[in-house]
């Protein structure tokens, strides 16, 4: 690799986590779940995100972290800082007002 592709890659700005907090036992997350493919795969911007899904029952340090309250929960952590949550999201519209800033 060239030593400008080096230093384009390093200064590339680290994509943003889409972090997913649900329970196996839970319905609503399952729904959730499908809500958030359907507004990635409409907007093409399945790369935009890191997705990461915890399971709240095997991560409660995360939980305690993080301070969830109630799953389905999703947090946009970017520049290491949580910079959008949606909890309880009702469909694919409330979900994509919040990531919004995010999508292209």
């Amino acid at each position: 690799m060239s030593e400008a592709a080096v230093a384009v890659q390093k200064s590339a700005p680290a994509r943003p986590r889409l972090v997913f907090f649900h329970s196996k036992l839970c319905g609503r997350c399952r729904r959730v779940e499908g809500f958030v493919a359907q507004v990635l795969q409409r907007r093409k911007n399945h790369g935009t995100f890191v997705l990461h899904q915890v399971d709240v029952d095997e991560r409660p340090d995360l939980v305690e972290r993080f301070r969830i309250e109630e799953v389905p929960t999703l947090l946009v952590v970017a520049d290491r800082r949580v910079q959008g949550r949606l909890e309880h999201p009702r469909g694919c519209r409330e979900i994509e007002d919040m990531l919004k800033p995010w999508l292209h």
